[in-house]
């Protein structure tokens, strides 16, 4: 019988990720030869950025067979500018390999992604690589794993010659009494049938701890450790049995369900239009010719929009020569002129809801150097063309030529300079990175403009509108106290599309959001009235309603994790307090300090370079966004 299962592979920078997928597919017989990220030659580091830097910043997908399963393994980016592409691809797995070096351990990258990992409760197989490395460690490693990523962890290799080129990974047999022994206690922690059986006897079989990992594996309780080398190969077999037995295989679903799926990666070759989108299907069929009508969700600014495209060419991964798409599966498909990463097909149910993080919290203006309109036009074009694959950099236009951005860091800020320098022939100048600022109205305000029936020279619309704060977190929602129908429905349209337009950017160049506006007043002048005047109106009516309700700024925030040792914890927390943060709690002792609070997003960059001096290089710093707060008066 046929399987498929989806796997992720993530990291953080240089833990050997991409070197694991190469080896992967070298293994199977996939490739003939392994590519090296140093050599820029890896099966799915495909851009020319990512082939020169070293790093991935695309999501990549490949697959080989082992037994009678197909694996796509979907290579995800490490550094954590690009952790929306990692986001992305949480919606498509079923399970993930977490890759960490046995030299540089647990980093603070490793722990972000193994939380979220743990929260959407995948199951995580993980990689312990170069353990060829000198320096290599094994029985501390494991320590830390259990202290820093996950409690209950069953090591499923012993290790041979450790950081040496001799080091070998020897998979650990249950039918060792002492073997079992030991993966039944961690186990046990969590599986209360497990628990009595080791208590009151006999102690469980070889197929009994097996079917318990099993469960506990698939269910995200439990998570098999892996000790290996991607360069010589060492262990690589092992993790291919563990993720075939462990990881549950997609659920095909109902064949002749109605299409549910969603784009997790576009391509776009430089110089081209044509897209190639990356979906994945969750139930039911799709083939060359067939027509589709994608959802794109929503954001805190306004609603989603569909669009429909048909399908021109359909490559399924894994499958060459396929004829249809059919559920579990990943295909490339060609013919959808509007779609973005992150679209839709067809309606979900919550467990296909991909997980979220936060938006970007930086942003920039980018300029072309050089100067006109025409290349202005370019940029602004390009950088469209990189929001397809990144929706969230959300580029828009700017007064004067300029187009803004947004981003998580400055590493994404140099790639996609280097990308519209190399693939678009685009080169830009980027304005110092500055905290994404929004607005929330502080009360209710009111506005109208109402057209003069005789002698009229202005539009030929009135609007009415009443602007007032919602719930946190909710957004922009439109509402009617004029009777539908009062107006046409193009009018209708042209006033909501309109209202969210605005508050997108904002009167004062900031977002507006999490507030509710109500159309409180309508006419029209029949026949001469148009959308295109409803257009022109709304916008002034808009200011003057949120003028009146008041407003108040806010920035956004990190939650942050510091681990410093006891000797520095003064300067640390002292220097805390200088940029801004909150400290909630602290616990530790002679050993280290382990810190949690809130920073501005303002003040995490110049703390991340302080901290190595700050700690004598010994301080772990994790930080995640976290909301916002209102901004300080005089900031």
């Amino acid at each position: 019988m046929h399987h498929t299962i989806n796997i992720g592979v993530l990291a953080h920078v240089d833990a050997g990720k991409t070197s694991l997928t190469e080896r992967l597919l070298f293994d199977a017989g996939v490739i003939d030869r392994l590519g090296s990220v140093d050599a820029g030659d890896t099966q799915t580091d495909t851009g020319a950025i990512e082939r020169e830097r070293g790093i991935t910043v695309r999501s990549a997908v490949a697959s080989f067979r082992a037994v009678n399963t197909q694996v796509n393994l979907i290579d995800t980016p490490g550094h954590s500018d690009f952790i929306a592409e990692v986001e992305r691809a949480l919606g498509v797995l079923d399970g993930a390999v977490l890759v960490l070096s046995a030299v540089e351990g647990v980093q603070a990258q490793t722990r972000v992604l193994m939380k979220t990992l743990r929260r959407l409760r995948l199951p995580v197989l993980l990689f312990v690589n170069k353990i060829d490395r000198a320096g290599a460690r094994h029985t501390e490693l494991l320590a830390d794993i259990r202290r820093l990523l996950a409690p209950h962890i069953a090591c499923m290799t012993a290790v041979r010659d450790l950081g040496t080129r001799a080091a070998r990974a020897l998979p650990r047999s249950l039918d060792d009494v002492d073997v079992r022994t030991e993966i039944a206690e961690a186990l046990a922690e969590t599986d209360d049938a497990l628990l009595a059986r080791l208590v009151d006897g006999p102690l469980p079989s070889p197929a009994e701890v097996r079917e318990a990992l099993a469960a506990g594996t698939a269910e995200g309780r439990a998570h098999p450790v892996y000790f290996g080398s991607a360069l010589s190969g060492e262990g690589v077999a092992a993790l291919v049995d563990g993720v075939v037995r462990l990881v549950p295989p997609t659920r095909a679903g109902d064949g002749g369900a109605a299409p549910r799926g969603t784009v997790f990666a576009v391509e776009r070759a430089a110089g081209s239009a044509t897209k190639t989108a990356y979906l994945r299907l969750f139930s039911g069929e799709l083939t060359v010719r067939q027509h589709l009508t994608l959802h794109r969700p929503g954001d805190r600014h306004g609603p989603g929009a569909r669009h429909s495209g048909q399908i021109t060419a359909l490559e399924v991964v894994g499958r060459a020569g396929a004829r249809a798409l059919t559920a579990g599966e990943i295909a490339r498909i060609k013919g959808l002129p509007e779609v973005r990463v992150g679209d839709q097909l067809g309606e979900f149910h919550d467990e296909h809801k991909e997980a979220h993080f936060a938006a970007p919290t930086l942003h920039t203006l980018v300029h072309a150097r050089e100067p006109g309109p025409a290349a202005a036009a370019r940029l602004h074009t390009a950088l469209l063309a990189l929001a397809d694959q990144d929706p969230l950099i959300h580029a828009r236009a700017m007064p004067g030529g300029a187009t803004s951005v947004l981003l998580y860091g400055e590493v994404q800020k140099q790639i996609i300079a280097a990308t519209l320098a190399q693939d678009y022939g685009i080169e830009a100048d980027f304005e110092p990175s500055r905290p994404v600022l929004v607005e929330r109205p502080a009360g209710v305000g009111e506005a109208c403009y109402e057209m003069a029936r005789r002698g009229h020279t202005g539009p030929w619309a009135t609007v009415g509108l009443r602007v007032e704060p919602a719930a946190t977190g909710s957004g922009v929602g439109f509402g009617y106290e004029t009777e539908l129908g009062a107006l046409p429905r193009a009018f209708h349209t042209a006033i909501e599309q309109t209202v969210h337009d605005t508050l997108r950017q904002g009167p004062r160049g900031r977002a507006v959001t999490d507030c509710r506006v109500t159309l409180i007043r309508s006419g029209f002048a029949a026949p001469v009235s148009t959308a295109a005047d409803f257009r022109g109106v709304t916008p002034g009516v808009l200011g003057e309603a949120l003028e009146r309700a008041g407003w108040r700024v806010y920035e956004p925030y990190h939650a942050f994790e510091l681990e410093v040792p006891s000797e520095v914890l003064a300067p640390v927390t002292a220097r805390l307090a200088a940029v801004g943060a909150d400290i909630a709690e602290s616990a530790g002792g002679a050993a280290g300090w382990l810190l949690t609070g809130e920073i501005p997003v303002r003040s995490v960059h110049a703390f991340e370079h302080a901290l190595p001096g700050l700690s004598r290089g010994e301080g772990v710093w994790l930080s995640r966004p976290s909301g916002d707060r209102p901004l300080p008066l005089g900031l």
